[in-house]
């Protein structure tokens, strides 16, 4: 009977998430991953056959993992406004759960090494960006936004207004104060303010 592996893809995930959010991307290699969990290197190359995919993969699941629950956020609210605010606070409380991962996401897909990747792995990214912004597309268009500057409006309160309440206190390493979640969704209602005061109802 075979042995079971002693460290799985998710646990060298985990450490090459350690590694890119205290010392950045570059820190993230094959010894690096390996030493961190005290594998030989082989384990690593086992799973993960040269650098390039390593580095996608540590960007995809952090990415999926975030949207994930973006989008329950989103989709578990009724009314639009409602879930704009859900989708702020998500932000926030996910960032606060996964620090780490969070500290991730400060970096882009470009500092993951995506000229690298393999047509697979751009496939998936691709997919990924196209589902988050039909998303937001959809909760634009279910707030009212009518013109590129309320869909502009609509992008900043739920997407780059909780990104930088988050992005200031991880650079500092600081930790989220307690209110952060509440200080959010406070601020996306208050530039969703100026938009139709009667969105339409959103689909169950």
């Amino acid at each position: 009977m075979a042995r079971p592996p002693r460290f799985d893809t998710n646990q060298l995930l985990d450490a090459a998430v350690r590694l890119a959010a205290t010392a950045g991307p570059a820190a993230v290699t094959m010894s690096a991953v390996a030493a961190e969990v005290g594998a030989p290197s082989g384990s690593v190359y086992h799973r993960f056959p040269r650098r390039s995919t390593l580095l996608a993969e540590v960007w995809l699941r952090t990415v999926e993992s975030f949207q994930r629950g973006y989008f329950e956020a989103i989709a578990a609210r009724a009314d639009a406004r409602e879930a704009a605010c859900a989708a702020a606070r998500q932000v926030v409380a996910w960032s606060r759960a996964h620090p780490q991962e969070a500290t991730v996401l400060l970096y882009g897909a470009e500092d993951f090494g995506r000229a690298d990747w393999s047509q697979e792995h751009l496939r998936r990214a691709d997919r990924d960006d196209r589902r988050v912004r039909a998303a937001l597309a959809s909760l634009a268009a279910d707030l009212g936004a009518a013109s590129p500057q309320a869909t502009e409006r609509v992008l900043l309160a739920v997407v780059d207004l909780p990104l930088s309440l988050v992005r200031r206190h991880l650079r500092t390493s600081d930790p989220l104060p307690a209110h952060a979640e509440d200080l959010a969704e406070e601020c996306t209602a208050a530039l969703l303010g100026s938009l139709p005061t009667e969105p339409a109802s959103r689909p169950k």
